[in-house]
């Protein structure tokens, strides 16, 4: 199977809260007015993404994954994770604030739900002046001072408020209370999970006017409520080269700023890569075959190649792996 560089068909999900800058600046087909997410890159089951390009277009993420696992992913990549493509990619369009939530870690999901946790890190857009994402507390919390909080309608008065703007990034370890604000345009890499808990919505009505279902007691156990002020993530700027943004246990995240074509040998990493075009345009190339990508726009190269070609005349990117 020749694993030339891969596109996907996104996913949209209509969201209460969701609005139009996926199609207004990312130039996406949304179906309607209050699309909140679009799915890039996923093998969560119930939403496994389909080859977009090519001659394996219409494949599923998930055939893929059998038919060429360790080529796919690697061999370190297939011991830790089988079959299962171990990250999720998302473009999240919030018109209203998004729920206050928090997700478990893996022990807690694994007990709770049989799947793995969630660790994130967000990558800003665009942003309207003055939006902010609110991430962690503002001080160090007891689950009696939180409890107190939740009880009288003050939590919001505990969370930590970070203004942002385009290029703005965070690293959001499981357990970390955080919500994004009215406003914000991010791309969000994630480990593969959908476990969410939701512990405050503002009081917002669904369009059946029901509240939405809130997991407060689940939310206890699952909650860091210790001061963590390394959410926002402090990375190099420095162009043509690979800017170190977010290394932890579930991937590895680079910002290339790029002015000019960029080849990388990629023979020793045995793992993926996926390339998350930020700004401008490229033309992603492999053993293969290539791949053009622009803004709002991911492609995900294979374990097996033994280099990249990135061709370029400006394009910032977001490179992620394991």
């Amino acid at each position: 199977m020749d694993l030339y560089p891969l596109q996907f068909k996104p996913i949209f999900k209509e969201c209460l809260w969701g609005g139009t800058k996926l199609k207004d600046v990312l130039h996406k087909p949304i179906p309607g007015e209050h699309t909140g997410e679009s799915w890039e890159l996923s093998g969560l089951p119930g939403a496994v993404s389909e080859v977009a390009n090519g001659v394996l277009a219409g494949t599923s993420l998930q055939v893929l994954l059998t038919k060429a696992g360790e080529k796919l992913l690697g061999q370190r990549v297939v011991e830790r994770f089988g079959s299962n493509f171990p990250i999720l990619i998302k473009f999240i369009d919030a018109q209203q604030d998004l729920s206050i939530q928090v997700h478990p870690n893996d022990v807690l999901a694994q007990k709770r739900h049989n799947c793995m946790g969630k660790t994130e890190m967000w990558y800003v857009m665009d942003a309207n002046p003055g939006a902010k994402l609110m991430v962690g507390f503002r001080k160090n919390v007891t689950k009696e001072v939180y409890s107190k909080g939740m009880e009288e309608g003050t939590l919001l008065n505990l969370l930590q408020y970070e203004e942002v703007a385009e290029g703005d990034t965070f690293f959001i370890p499981s357990g970390t209370i955080h919500a994004i604000g009215a406003g914000v345009l991010l791309a969000e890499i994630q480990q593969t999970s959908d476990i969410t808990y939701r512990v405050f919505d503002f009081n917002r009505k669904d369009k059946e006017g029901n509240f939405r279902k809130l997991h407060t007691a689940l939310a206890v156990e699952a909650l860091n409520y210790t001061l963590n002020n390394e959410c926002r993530v402090t990375y190099s700027h420095s162009k043509d080269r690979v800017n170190e943004m977010v290394d932890c246990s579930y991937f590895k995240t680079n910002f290339l700023d790029l002015t000019q074509n960029m080849v990388q040998d990629v023979s020793e990493r045995d793992a993926f890569a996926i390339y998350i075009c930020v700004d401008g345009q490229a033309v992603i190339t492999n053993n293969w075959g290539s791949t053009s990508i622009t803004k709002g726009e991911t492609v995900l190269v294979a374990a097996a190649s033994h280099k990249v070609t990135i061709a370029t005349q400006g394009a910032k990117l977001l490179e992620v792996s394991y």
